[in-house]
């Protein structure tokens, strides 16, 4: 029980990395608040960790709202009476164009859910995790963060940018007990990936060009995530933790 006493936030915590991070919390010690926008998904994945021993709440939040994230960080504080670790799960992929031929909503949409969604989180997470006396930030990026690729540049914008506000946040405090720390992973076994692999010959060329010829699960990145937020890397900030299978290093 590593996490034992804490109290996390996971945005994005109702389905894929997000819930498997909630999850992976709750079995480590922690109470955790899962939000998320879809109502429905997010209730029951708090009540199937309450009914399986853990301490978790629901909270509706849409991260693009500022005022949502401001209630979200009061209402774990005001339920367990503190705010030790903040994961910033929350975002959105879709199918992208050519620069040039891009339409400003879908760009606005991705900029503000996956990079204006998680400062709005942290600016009002860090002062909770500052009260708490120090703690953890976890901000899941992407390997989009770390490399390109054509018609993704909404998304690979948002995540460069998301890693550039990781390192920006682990220097502003780094002197008063709070770490910031991203994951970076490459494809994780969840709905919108799953969704891709149904089109044909994609899976293939996807797992082809992973040097450990696989996918990863979303258990993988939430246990990365525990190690994150424990006392275990309590020498760890600022980082980039990439699990990609080896794709970047090739």
């Amino acid at each position: 029980m590593r996490l034992e006493n804490k109290v996390a936030l996971v945005t994005g915590g109702s389905t894929g990395i997000g819930a498997a991070i909630a999850e992976a919390l709750v079995e480590a010690g922690a109470a955790v608040v899962v939000a998320a926008r879809r109502e429905e998904e997010g209730a029951r994945k708090a009540e199937t960790l309450t009914v399986r021993g853990g301490r978790a709440l629901f909270v509706k939040a849409d991260v693009k709202d500022m005022a949502a994230c401001k209630a979200m960080v009061e209402a774990a504080v005001g339920a367990f009476g503190a705010l030790h670790i903040a994961v910033n799960s929350a975002g959105i992929g879709r199918a992208g164009k050519l620069i040039a031929d891009e339409d400003e909503g879908p760009w606005q949409e991705v900029i503000a859910t996956n990079l204006t969604g998680a400062f709005f989180s942290m600016k009002h997470e860090i002062p909770a995790l500052l009260a708490s006396g120090g703690g953890s930030i976890i901000n899941i990026a992407s390997i989009g963060g770390l490399i390109a690729s054509a018609g993704q540049s909404a998304y690979q914008a948002s995540k460069h940018g998301l890693l550039g506000l990781t390192k920006a946040a682990a220097l502003e405090y780094a002197g008063r007990g709070l770490r910031v720390n991203a994951i970076c992973p490459g494809p994780v076994r969840t709905d919108m990936v799953k969704r891709w692999f149904a089109m044909p010959g994609v899976e293939e060329k996807i797992v082809g060009s992973i040097p450990l010829r696989r996918i990863a699960e979303p258990r993988e990145v939430a246990m990365a995530c525990v190690y994150l937020a424990s006392e275990d890397a309590a020498f760890v900030t600022g980082s980039s933790f990439v699990m990609d299978g080896g794709f970047v290093v090739q």
